[in-house]
């Protein structure tokens, strides 16, 4: 007989929306190509239109503005080129400035040579550090700078003060772009509230289909050059022909995700608190990241000092539950998160931090029955721990 199991890594990856399943096999039975003239493609062109006006209205932008790609790991780096240009301000960013809690995509830095990235510290709680970002800007004034910071952090679920930030970075007449793949969906991601000039959405995260993602410019001032060159699709910034199911997706799955947004995001709060008192309830000496900074609503880091992630996740998978041991991006390994040694945790929880992030099907059933999961797993990683230490 087949277990039952329950899906708590919706950070990694969502669910595919009804709304997405619908719009995606609808799109699928369309011949045309979205570049040719005739009724086909125009009919191919329309989905894609209206889906960008959909993830444009996510973030409270102009459509024009959104740059369709194959998902947010490539919006980064078409958005992280030493070549952006802003208005009046010609010539190239010589300094590219990134938080330490970022995804793997933005700490590589884009297209900027390695010996021009540098990284902002951030605080315990998890939150950048807005004086040693000012003092880093002011020391480096003169240079052109691009900074990137995440809106969520995609581990910890805390949300990044951004509007400061674009306050300090344009003060420095730095560019700002934010990576906010894990908020969108979660909490507001309007770009002109935030003040961001770039902004990075990703479809699978938030109920869409995988392989499609969004880069979305803040005013029609900034240019920068196309990542993938050929054809003149996307405006020009982003050759190939487009992956019409899949965008097509994405706008459905934005469009159910900006109409559930409030109710969404209360009630996975209230899941959230759950499962962090029963954590604590469980294992009182359990440590839970990023709790006294704001989160997103459904994403839980925690670890059990002296157990290792990778054992804990295996025993929670054997048990029916889909969890992660933080980011999902490092081809399978379980290894020390950066976010958490940027946040001065001691090695053994860096190694430890076990991550359950929650979606908008989760229930309180499935809340209850990891929790009596986790007591099981925990008494043997605990037994486990003292017979290392014996």
């Amino acid at each position: 007989m087949e277990m039952d199991r329950t899906y708590l890594d919706w950070n990694a990856t969502a669910p595919l929306r009804p709304e997405a399943r619908a719009a995606v096999a609808a799109a699928l039975e369309l011949a045309g190509n979205p570049s040719s003239v005739h009724a086909e493609g125009r009919a191919a062109r329309r989905l894609v239109e209206e889906a960008r006006e959909k993830v444009a209205a996510l973030a409270g932008a102009d459509p024009a503005l959104v740059t369709f790609t194959s998902g947010g790991t490539e919006a980064n780096m078409l958005a992280l080129t030493p070549d952006l240009q802003s208005g009046e301000k010609k010539g190239v960013c010589t300094r590219l400035l990134v938080s330490a809690i970022e995804h793997v995509s933005v700490r590589a830095g884009g297209r900027f040579a390695p010996e021009a990235v540098e990284e902002i510290a951030v605080t315990p709680k998890g939150v950048v550090d807005l004086n040693s970002l000012a003092t880093r800007l002011a020391a480096l004034k003169g240079e052109r700078m691009l900074v990137s910071v995440m809106l969520a952090n995609n581990e910890t679920g805390v949300i990044q003060p951004i509007s400061d930030i674009a306050a300090i970075v344009h003060e420095a007449g730095a560019l700002l772009h934010v990576d906010a793949v894990q908020a969108a969906g979660r909490i507001s991601c309007d770009i002109d509230a935030l003040g961001t000039d770039l902004l990075t959405l990703s479809a699978h995260k938030l109920g869409g289909p995988k392989g499609a993602g969004a880069l979305i410019r803040g005013n029609d001032r900034l240019h920068l050059p196309a990542l993938v060159k050929g054809g003149g699709q996307e405006r020009g910034l982003r050759a190939g022909t487009e992956n019409v199911a899949a965008i097509a997706g994405f706008g459905a799955a934005v469009e159910a995700a900006k109409r559930e947004l409030k109710a969404d995001a209360a009630r996975m709060a209230s899941l959230r608190d759950r499962l962090e008192a029963g954590l604590k309830a469980a294992t009182p000496q359990v440590v839970i990241f990023g709790a006294e900074a704001e989160r997103v609503p459904n994403t839980t880091l925690f670890a059990l000092p002296g157990a290792k992630a990778e054992t804990a996740v295996i025993a929670l998978d054997l048990e029916g539950f889909a969890v992660s041991s933080g980011a999902a991006c490092s081809s399978g390994k379980v290894q020390s998160s950066h976010v958490l040694t940027a946040m001065g945790a001691a090695p053994e929880l860096a190694r430890g931090g076990i991550r359950v992030s929650l979606g908008w099907n989760t229930t309180e059933f499935d809340i209850d029955g990891f929790l009596n999961a986790w007591i099981k797993v925990a008494r043997a990683l605990l037994k486990e721990t003292r017979g290392m230490a014996a």
